[in-house]
Parts: C-alpha cells; sequence; structure tokens
C-alpha cells in the first residue's frame, strides 16, 4: 500500500472511567503503552493525528498531530472529525483516513492493510468482531465521511455508527485477538485469553 494514500486518525480522548479515571493511551500492555500499540498499527499513513492529550510517542521522532475536541469528551464520533479537521494533507493527496481507537492493542498494520483491500470500489470497511459486532477500526474515504458529517455544533453525543451509517462500508472479519479492546483492568488481563 503507498503509504501516502491514507492518513490516520488514532481515537485517545476517553476518560478511562472503567479503569478508575487513569489515561487509557497510557495503560501499558507487553510492556508498552496502549498509544505506542495504535501508533503501530498506522505506521504506514503519511501524517497521523491523535485526538487526545498529548503524550510521548514511539517510535521516537514519529510527527504526531495532537488534538482535543471542543467541548472535550464528546464521544467517538466527534473525536474523529475533529482528527480528521486536524489533517494537512487534503483529501485528494490522502483519500482515506483510517481510524483506530487507542485501547485496542492487538491491531497490526496488517490489519489497516486488509481494511484498505477491502474497501475498494466502497466508502470504506471496518473491523468486525466474532460476535458482529463493527470495532473502532477502520478505514474511510474523507470525502464521502465529510459528505455525511455533521457541523461542529451538532457533533458531540453522536454515536459514530449513527454517522457512518449513510456509507458503504465492506465488513472485515477479525482475526485472532485484534478486536479486543481494553475498557476495564480484567480486559488487560484477559487481553490474550480465548
Amino acid at each position: 500500500m503507498d503509504p501516502e494514500s491514507f492518513c490516520a486518525v488514532v481515537l485517545a480522548g476517553g476518560r478511562g472511567s472503567r479503569l478508575g479515571g487513569v489515561d487509557k493511551a497510557a495503560v501499558e500492555v507487553d510492556g508498552r503503552p496502549l498509544l505506542a500499540h495504535a501508533l503501530d498499527a498506522v505506521r504506514e499513513a503519511a501524517e497521523v493525528v491523535v485526538v487526545g492529550e498529548e503524550a510521548p510517542t514511539a517510535p521516537p521522532g514519529r510527527p504526531v498531530t495532537f488534538v482535543v475536541e471542543e467541548p472535550r469528551h464528546g464521544g467517538p464520533a466527534a473525536g474523529l472529525l475533529t482528527g480528521c479537521d486536524a489533517l494537512v494533507r487534503t483529501p485528494a493527496q490522502a483519500p482515506r483516513v483510517a481510524v483506530v481507537a487507542v485501547d485496542m492493542p492487538r491491531l497490526t498494520a496488517a490489519t489497516v492493510r486488509r481494511l484498505h483491500a477491502a474497501a475498494r470500489g466502497r466508502d470504506g470497511a471496518v473491523l468486525v468482531g466474532p460476535d458482529g459486532r463493527r470495532q473502532l477500526a477502520l478505514v474511510v474515504d474523507r470525502v464521502r465521511l465529510a459528505a455525511v458529517a455533521p457541523g461542529p455544533e451538532d457533533r458531540n453525543g453522536t454515536a459514530v455508527w449513527r454517522l457512518l451509517e449513510p456509507l458503504d462500508l465492506a465488513e472485515v472479519a477479525a482475526t485472532g485477538h485484534e478486536h479486543r479492546d481494553v475498557d476495564t483492568w480484567a480486559d488487560v488481563r484477559d487481553l490474550d485469553v480465548p
């Protein structure tokens, strides 16, 4: 995949309330913060925006832009759109955006490549868990996303799947544990439990 063909938005602005209010992006899995795992998954992107508080990134020197939505904690749809607004590359330069939640440490660059392949000829593609539930791991055409996006004043509280409902998204079955997310300390402990 041509890395110039897509940008990425990492959603890292949640409250972490089920983790006792800790910064979820800083929670360590396999000795690395969740943010580092998310950045690895989108390492082939030409540009990366993280929606959340500024934090050290890995690998060192990887150019990452940090933004926060206004008002704060408006939900994943507000975060996704805020991240897209912060992208410097135009849709003509990078037609697609990969969107990943910071709390999915088993996502990889291969996952993102599978999503891109499935999105050919469609508005995008989304990862689906074994239970059929759509995950916050997707690629989407930036022009089509902009066409269905509400204005800034109507973003907060918008459900991400309602935002994406008008789009033609291919569903890509998760393999292994790539669909697993970390919402609680038990999730961290049981991440690789079958």
